[in-house]
């Protein structure tokens, strides 16, 4: 008899890789111009990484991971998820004394022994990004939109945010009373998976799948009733930043994600017609992480999605794939008014293909300009109070040394024109 490759992997054959290098051009493209670097990290790692940064209340600890002892009778653990590992790498090689926030992301393997269904694999491949040392709202936004440019980039439809605050450990502690309060008569009724986390984690319960579960949490309290001041001002300011950006959301006060390390902010997306489970994507914030593997106290935010699932939504809609340019530009404001229309402004440059970036730090002009020149921007759109006042932008060119001036409204096609120009001489 033949041997066959195991249960929940499959082989990709000339024909269809030719999908996935597209799909991880563009994640690659998507990346650079929202300035994310790529990093590797090793297949297996500790299987203490896990149970410490994943949580050992979740179904991927307790269920799915692939562990085994190695010769020096070491718990090894094929890696389930990235950002645990992101985060060791972090510490271990002391990001954290580089400038802050470190953008960074993967694409690569990951290992579940789960039951395998329509877009999900034993092993599978996630494409991820992870934000350490920011903690503004506006790194939550711009985290999200990577992944809705993503997905307007190759033609992905009928998509939907979801977003929540799962609150934070000083407001967690009341929402887990009134949970405990609300389904201690119902806990005989609740599956045996959410009986377990009764008394090890109960939020997890509001996000089980069994309908039963689902039934008996209807009217359960939720994250959003007990968040505290802070966690509830961040999570405004996250929607504000977001409708500035006009994306669609939708607030699901039941979606904590499945993992123990989230606080504040936690989002998936949704979409249509790929089986059961219409989730293609995951994230939130883990501010609590890094300190928790032996780091310094570290914010952190940020998503995984399944590349399988992404190619079999593209499959049936049958989605295209657009060109895109390789120039750079830096959006350099000056007060929060100009934050605010600077990052409309590097919204409007990304759709446009235009690899575009801003501060998330709140530095100063100089700060900023000395990043547009690290990262080689050909361009620089100034914009402070006076700028505001006058309805207007000032445009370096970071090659040639010249600027110019002009309308607020006019700034992506005075680029484009540029860059077409610039085309047209080479």
């Amino acid at each position: 008899m033949a041997i066959q490759r195991p249960k929940g992997t499959q082989d990709i054959f000339p024909g269809i890789v030719e999908k996935w290098h597209y799909l991880e051009a563009h994640i690659r493209k998507v990346c650079s111009d929202f300035g994310y670097q790529e990093i590797r990290t090793p297949i297996f790692e500790s299987t203490e990484l896990f149970q410490r940064g994943v949580g050992d209340t979740t179904d991927i600890v307790n269920k799915e991971m692939y562990t085994f002892l190695d010769k020096g009778q070491r718990s090894i653990t094929l890696r389930p998820e990235m950002t645990a590992s992101v985060c060791r790498a972090y510490v271990e090689n002391k990001l954290y004394s580089q400038p802050q926030p470190v953008k960074l992301y993967y694409m690569g393997p990951m290992f579940r022994y789960e039951n395998t269904q329509a877009g999900r694999f034993r092993q599978f491949h996630q494409f991820g990004a992870e934000v350490l040392g920011g903690e503004d709202p506006l790194v939550d936004a711009e985290i999200i939109q990577v992944i809705w440019e993503l997905y307007r980039r190759i033609g992905l439809r009928g998509v939907e945010v979801h977003i929540n605050s799962v609150g934070c450990p000083v407001c967690r502690g009341e929402h887990r009373e009134r949970l405990h309060s609300y389904l201690q008569d119902r806990v005989a009724e609740l599956c045996q998976d959410c009986q377990s986390r009764f008394e090890r984690n109960p939020m997890r319960i509001l996000d089980c799948k069994n309908r039963d579960c689902q039934r008996l949490t209807v009217g359960a309290p939720t994250t959003l009733e007990t968040l505290c001041d802070d966690c509830k001002e961040h999570f405004d300011k996250v929607q504000h930043y977001l409708r500035i950006l006009e994306m669609p959301y939708k607030i699901n006060p039941k979606m904590v994600r499945g993992l123990d390390y989230y606080q504040k902010t936690a989002f998936e997306v949704m979409a249509e017609g790929i089986g059961a489970q219409s989730a293609i994507c995951g994230g939130g914030r883990y501010d609590g992480l890094v300190e928790e593997i032996g780091g310094p106290a570290t914010p952190g935010i940020g998503f995984a999605m399944g590349m399988e699932r992404i190619l079999a939504v593209l499959e049936k809609q049958q989605a295209g794939w657009e060109d895109e340019t390789d120039y750079k530009v830096v959006v350099a404001a000056l007060g929060e008014t100009a934050r605010e229309k600077g990052f409309q402004l590097t919204m409007e440059l990304r759709q446009a293909n235009i690899s575009a970036q801003m501060d998330l730090l709140g530095r100063g002009l100089k700060s900023q300009m000395k990043h547009a020149d690290r990262v080689q921007a050909r361009y620089a759109v100034i914009i402070g109070e006076e700028e505001l006042a006058g309805n207007i932008a000032i445009i370096r060119d970071m090659k040639l040394g010249d600027q110019t001036e002009t309308a607020l409204e006019s700034v992506k096609e005075y680029i484009l024109d540029q860059i077409n120009q610039s085309q047209r001489e080479v």
